[in-house]
């Protein structure tokens, strides 16, 4: 019995000398990963510009996120070289009106979905048609499983040969609502606003609430050209240059750091 006493008691002096493990949990998981996935991006990205503007204020290269939007008139992309110099993310041009699908939406989707660049698309809004048809119209052309909100591209169409109108601030607000709605029932997450500066001004739509805004700014910082307007994306520039893209691109810049970036991305897609 004292010599089974003793091994007790050399088997518990042993246990106490050993260091004890910090448990694992569903916090330190998450913050592994999370650093893990800003580890992997490219920041602060030195993109060139065919045209470019002499920042007065706050630049834009002072944003660790950037990112592309593209149409029909980028040719083939090559998304590997494009993401291995800084694109954290693209939008495509899908749909216009009611009746416009953009030719190289689908090549343009599946090549950065290969290549790993986080994706949706944007549909260019006609006044001549209900929100009513053309979301329906956007929804049969671009498919569930984008990593990013899709985006409602509202602004003046003073050179459309089919569509001049400009209705009031009240009636866009309104037609935008109900285009955001019916894109976040079917999607599973609220769509982003895109506009201009004109736009913006004529209908107020920054007024619209419960959706995230995607600016175009290229001569001023948003908080300059936009006094108190929200913001998640800038557009800083439409002539940009980017490894993997032939001829002119527009450039964007997300609001937030790396960290900030990575948590906005992997919420809910659609």
């Amino acid at each position: 019995m004292r010599a089974i006493l003793g091994v007790l008691v050399l088997l518990a002096l042993g246990s106490c000398s050993r260091p004890q493990l910090e448990p694992v949990t569903v916090e330190t998981q998450q913050s592994a990963l999370l650093q893990a996935e800003v580890a992997r991006l490219v920041t602060y990205p030195r993109f060139g510009d065919f045209d470019p503007y002499e920042w007065e204020s706050r630049k834009p290269q002072t944003y660790p996120i950037h990112g592309i939007d593209v149409s029909r008139w980028q040719a083939d992309i090559d998304w590997n070289a494009a993401k291995r110099a800084g694109v954290s993310f693209a939008f495509f041009k899908a749909t216009e009106g009611g009746d416009l699908k953009d030719p190289k939406f689908d090549n343009h989707r599946l090549g950065a979905r290969a290549a790993g660049v986080p994706w949706a698309a944007y549909h260019y809004y006609y006044f001549c048609r209900s929100a009513e048809e053309q979301a329906r119209w956007f929804i049969r052309n671009v498919p569930r499983g984008a990593d990013l909100p899709h985006v409602l591209d509202m602004e003046w169409t003073p050179r459309s040969k089919t569509c001049t109108k400009r209705p009031s601030g009240a009636k866009v607000r309104s037609e935008a609502r109900k285009f955001l709605a019916i894109l976040q029932a079917h999607y599973d997450r609220r769509p982003i606003i895109y506009t201009t500066v004109d736009f913006y001004k004529d209908t107020g739509i920054g007024q619209v609430g419960g959706t995230e805004f995607w600016l175009r700014s290229v001569a001023g910082h948003p908080s300059e050209v936009y006094p108190g307007g929200r913001w998640t994306f800038w557009q800083y520039t439409g002539t940009g240059e980017v490894p993997g893209v032939e001829g002119e691109v527009d450039i964007n810049v997300f609001r937030g750091g790396p960290e900030a970036w990575v948590r906005w991305r992997d919420r809910i897609g659609g």
